[in-house]
């Protein structure tokens, strides 16, 4: 099978480093409880559930490939694994959380899920960049 264009590595919008993940891994989180509340469900105590939407966000900002498998999505940003969920319940609760099997992002139903899931991630990742960003200076 081809290479997905979901594990090609993409130029990112701000630098990675611990900072921004921190202040990156913050951001989501909010958002990922404000969706919650929106859909009245359980307000996440983690970002267990989230990678999905996780991984696109961080690709979105960082820039980088994903990388993962059926059970889990990650990033690969500058030679490094990156995962914004790592603390996450469900991914200490996996045998292989960074496994990578490349041929499954070339799954026609995964695709179309990472598809579906992608406006929200990059709605998300465009209110965080905004907020990173100074304001322009207005000259007299």
């Amino acid at each position: 099978m081809p290479n997905s264009p979901w594990t090609e590595s993409v130029e990112g919008q701000l630098a990675y480093n611990y900072a921004n993940f921190a202040l990156a891994k913050a951001y989501f989180f909010e958002q990922w409880c404000l969706w919650a509340a929106e859909r009245q469900a359980v307000a996440p105590t983690d970002l267990s559930g989230a990678c999905k939407y996780g991984s696109l966000f961080m690709r979105s900002v960082f820039g980088g490939a994903l990388r993962g498998h059926f059970q889990h999505q990650y990033n690969f940003i500058d030679e490094r694994m990156v995962d914004l969920s790592h603390d996450a319940r469900d991914v200490g609760q996996m045998r292989a959380p960074y496994l990578h099997e490349p041929d499954y992002f070339d799954i026609p139903e995964l695709q179309q899920s990472l598809a579906g899931c992608l406006p929200r991630a990059e709605a998300w990742a465009s209110g965080f960049i905004a907020q990173r960003r100074p304001c322009a200076t207005i000259s007299p």
